[in-house]
């Protein structure tokens, strides 16, 4: 069956933003509550190699001894070494069509993807799935939550982007995600802001950003990928912000046109994916958290009583897809704490995952935009694996 909900339509994001300004943390809070240049190394550091250290000799054993104990030791640790590595080697060799099952996310800041999608990418990435994370932005202009990091906020130092490059480095090593890319390369785009800020205005934020070009540059990361799924923001971006709004026309674009012999053949082959997706925070789930915070006697947002006080969440019934991936609730969490800027293990992301922890955390929603529903074997008759019916 097709899917069904156009991916033209939209809802109005001005009315829907200015409550979001209101407490432009907002957003953050509720998604961690409930839920070819351009690459960036995902195996940084230093070599395993440099890292091995003889242990010194035991007392009470000779000199040739305990050099020889010194040298089998080194060996050891030398064929240790060679297993991890050489598989890595094998797999960095290895062309996207050498994996049968591929997938291609495309996300506005560092951290969104571990918000919305961290328990979803982690799963296929330990079932063997090439998952592929496309930034957008550096989240230059994101608020920063550690204080001793504040320097480097927009207004002083402008330094955060570079920092949440790391973030995004060890959330990717979290989830056990080897492809994660910035569009355009680091820094090619810049985060605008929230809807309505001065920010909004510069020329080389990611709202100002030219459409085609953008999704030139994204058309080139599909047809080098191939994926069969892919997955981004609805027509509001989730909940309003512009990098989000903008992320979505660009994936949208990209999707359609990477198919297109005609279009840019200088950077591909043509390629047509199946299935593209949008993220989905469905209503009852948002119910749930908001309850089951106050049951535990805290408030998740100030001011919050409903779901229908929230900018923000789908009707349940647009909802068609649903990931449960319980098993990969610590990848996930692990892949939050990677975000100390954006994520306060003292806010009320963690504080609701001890409440209710892996039956929420492990659980995220999708609705299919493009391309032939799977069977429904899920919950309410939803698919349960982004790549049914393929």
């Amino acid at each position: 069956m097709q899917a069904q909900r156009s991916i033209e339509g939209g809802h109005d994001p001005c009315q829907v933003t200015r409550i979001a300004r209101e407490d432009h943390s907002l957003a953050h809070q509720v998604g961690a509550a409930v839920g070819a240049a351009g690459h960036v190394p995902a195996n940084y550091g230093a070599p395993v190699s440099e890292t091995l250290e003889p242990p010194p000799p035991e007392v009470g054993v000779s000199g040739a001894d305990a050099a020889e104990a010194v040298l089998a030791e080194a060996a050891a640790a030398a064929a240790e070494a060679a297993a991890v590595v050489e598989p890595l080697k094998q797999a960095v060799e290895m062309t996207p069509l050498d994996f049968p099952r591929r997938l291609l996310l495309v996300h506005a800041h560092p951290d969104d993807e571990s918000i919305t999608c961290g328990a979803t990418m982690a799963k296929y990435a330990a079932e063997g799935t090439l998952v592929t994370q496309v930034t957008c932005t550096l989240g230059e202009e994101g608020e920063i939550l550690d204080p001793t990091v504040e320097h480097l906020a927009a207004d002083r130092e402008d330094g955060l982007g570079q920092h949440r490059i790391g973030e995004l480095a060890a959330a990717m090593e979290a989830l056990r995600v080897r492809d994660f890319r910035f569009l355009g390369g680091p820094g090619r785009y810049r985060d605008s802001g929230m809807m309505g800020v001065p920010s909004n205005e510069r020329p080389e934020c990611f709202w100002q950003a030219d459409l085609d070009e953008a999704t030139r540059l994204l058309v080139a990361v599909v047809r080098e990928v191939r994926p069969q799924v892919v997955v981004t923001y609805d027509e509001n971006g989730g909940y309003g912000h512009p990098d989000h709004i903008q992320a979505h026309r660009v994936a949208v674009a990209a999707f359609a046109k990477a198919a297109d012999p005609a279009y840019a053949p200088e950077v591909g082959e043509p390629w047509a994916a199946s299935k593209l997706y949008y993220t989905a925070m469905p209503k009852s789930v948002l119910q749930a958290a908001i309850d089951a915070v106050r049951e535990s006697g805290g408030t998740m947002f100030e001011g919050v009583e409903s779901v229908d006080d929230l900018p923000f969440g789908v009707p349940d019934e647009v909802v068609t897809t649903q990931i449960d991936a319980p098993e990969q609730f610590e990848a996930k969490m692990a892949a939050l704490r990677a975000y100390p800027t954006q994520i306060s293990v003292d806010g009320p992301f963690f504080a609701l995952s001890n409440n209710i922890g892996q039956r929420a955390f492990g659980t995220e929603h999708y609705t299919l935009v493009a391309g032939e529903r799977g069977a429904g074997d899920g919950p309410c008759g939803r698919e349960s694996d982004l790549f049914a019916g393929l």
